[in-house]
């Protein structure tokens, strides 16, 4: 059983929402960098790189602390890359993975010097044009039938990212006449997996492809991306991947395929967002309505703007109402928002203590895809992000948005 903890307490809490009216989202830094350095240690017997998915939390103070403690950006938009210069994250500590990718996007991250990942070999000439190709380079491989891919992602053969395995071949051979000179392979075929045979599967089958490119058409692959997809335990019957033991799970492999064929030291690189950042982030709502009709409603002051996951996939958060931790689940409650669309709910059905207006809810595991999904439908603005530091003190790393910002791309006055 996963016991969800929080760090912090109601009193705190009430303290931090005299100043930062709620709702807003709230990471834990202390417990983040701890996070990320187990995850370095798991894989500390090679050479490992994580670059954190920016769209998980696209938050420049988050992406600061984690290049501190040796993180890159894996960046797929001009934004993204933007944020990632701003903090100073350049160079091959980005790594540039998109699809459809508009020239912009190609030319700035040449610019900055990123690992390019190509989705497509048709994006070959396209970047020659725009960007130029750069002396090194990445291509995203879809296994199609060999490999089947989870819940989220579905089927690999009906995924929209990457190159088939005879495209991958043709692909290296294509930019080496171009000029690259030094060589990376990706896939991409899970996400949110808790069982962590998947990921294993995923380095398997790169190492293998890394050995049959060396050997077919003499191509070195440099680096293999294991790619990001390694869940979190969002039901707390649910339980963490053991990162010790996956770390350990690939070593294995990379003795038993990589050092016999000759491509040691072969870099170990991810991109996880959502096992980095994903626990360690809350969003605190208020309780301001209760309604009992055919069901029994508790009306927050955040909606599906603030955390669309559960409205979009169904997806579970846990919920805390603070200062009843121990009191008995005895009550059944939808927890919902204000937006006109009746899936703007954060919970159907739970069993929770019961609540009174003016409770405060804390919906756990909001730190990845959380904010960052936020939109303003309902004419809803967003939210703001503070920091719990190390040292306890709070920081405010993202105002809320404002009437004013709503209106601020809008012409009333040519109408």
């Amino acid at each position: 059983m996963n016991k969800k903890k929080l760090p912090f307490t109601k009193d705190f809490i009430k303290k931090v929402i005299e100043k930062y009216p709620t709702p807003f989202h709230i990471y834990d830094e202390k417990a983040i960098i701890a996070n990320l350095k187990r995850f370095q240690k798991a894989f500390s017997w090679g050479i490992f790189k994580e670059y954190f998915a920016v769209k998980a939390c696209p938050n420049p103070s988050i992406l600061k602390i984690l290049k501190n403690h040796g993180a890159g950006a894996d960046c797929s938009s001009l934004p993204e890359l933007i944020m990632s210069e701003k903090v100073g994250i350049t160079g091959e500590n980005i790594m540039f993975t998109s699809n459809q990718t508009p020239k912009e996007e190609y030319i700035k991250a040449k610019e900055l010097g990123a690992i390019i990942n190509l989705d497509d070999i048709t994006h070959i000439p396209y970047l020659k044009k725009h960007a130029g190709i750069p002396e090194l380079i990445c291509f995203r491989y879809n296994p199609g039938p060999l490999r089947t891919g989870n819940a989220i992602i579905g089927n690999p053969v009906e995924s929209k990212y990457g190159l088939t395995k005879d495209q991958v071949f043709e692909a290296y051979k294509e930019v080496r006449e171009l000029g690259a000179k030094r060589f990376g392979i990706h896939s991409f075929v899970i996400s949110n997996e808790l069982n962590r045979a998947s990921y294993v599967e995923t380095a398997k089958m790169l190492f293998e492809l890394a050995v049959e490119l060396k050997n077919k058409i003499d191509i070195k692959i440099e680096f293999v991306n294991l790619s990001g997809g390694i869940g979190i335990p969002y039901k707390p019957e649910q339980e963490a991947v053991d990162l010790e033991k996956l770390g350990e799970e690939i070593r294995q492999l990379y003795d038993k395929i990589v050092v016999p064929n000759g491509l040691d030291p072969l870099k170990i690189y991810s991109e996880c967002g959502r096992m980095i950042t994903g626990p360690y982030g809350y969003l605190v709502t208020t309780a301001i309505h209760h309604k009992n009709i055919y069901k029994n409603y508790i009306g927050v002051d955040a909606c599906s703007a603030n955390l669309m996951r559960p409205a979009i996939y169904g997806a579970y958060h846990h919920i805390t109402v603070l200062g009843k931790e121990d009191a008995p689940l005895d009550n059944k409650y939808d927890v919902v928002g204000s937006l006109c669309e009746n899936s703007d709910k954060f919970a159907i059905d739970r069993n929770l203590p019961k609540i009174d207006d003016g409770d405060i809810l804390v919906i756990h595991d909001t730190g990845a895809h959380g904010y960052a999904m936020g939109y303003n439908y309902n004419g809803k603005l967003r939210s703001a992000e503070l920091l719990l530091k190390e040292d306890g003190s709070i920081k405010l790393i993202r105002r809320a948005e404002t009437i004013e910002d709503y209106f601020s791309t809008l012409d009333f006055f040519d109408l």
